[in-house]
């Protein structure tokens, strides 16, 4: 696959530069396994080919298994994933699919993510979630080929 055209972050430089400044607030806010977990079930989601191959491989450099990383999709009746992990795994699948449902993010996964984690915790999966999302877009908009990104 070619992609369709230079990534916009590279066309617009300012763009990279804001992109990796909001990438990295939520790191040292939570665990770099559940972010690279949250990366891998967003990008899932979105079809983003670049970051499913990219997110596991940083996820594996934090110390992260096999195992978990192929039942993300199916962490609900997996037993490798804490309550917290599912919590925020919920919560990233609702930001995902914001028109998939009425409510955007439905109280109950709301209420589960909040019993997890403290304020800046959640301000910190939130921004996560956004941005990988704003990831995959740009990925899968230009056609981005898996590899391109050098980890």
């Amino acid at each position: 696959m070619q992609a369709r055209m230079n990534h916009p972050v590279m066309v617009i430089p300012e763009a990279m530069k804001t992109m990796q400044t909001l990438s990295n607030l939520p790191h040292g806010s939570l665990p770099e396994k559940l972010l690279e977990l949250v990366h891998l079930r967003a990008s899932q989601i979105n079809g983003c080919s670049v970051c499913v191959d990219m997110h596991p491989k940083l996820a594996k450099r934090a110390g992260e298994t096999d195992e978990r990383l192929f039942c993300v999709a199916a962490r609900r009746d997996a037993p490798y994933f804490t309550d917290a992990e599912r919590a925020a795994l919920a919560l990233t699948e609702s930001l995902t699919r914001l028109s998939d449902r009425e409510e955007g993010v439905p109280d109950a996964i709301w209420r589960e993510a909040d019993k997890h984690f403290n304020e800046k915790e959640l301000a910190s999966l939130i921004l996560a979630i956004a941005v990988i999302n704003v990831w995959n877009r740009l990925n899968v908009a230009v056609r981005q080929p898996v590899g391109a990104w050098k980890i």
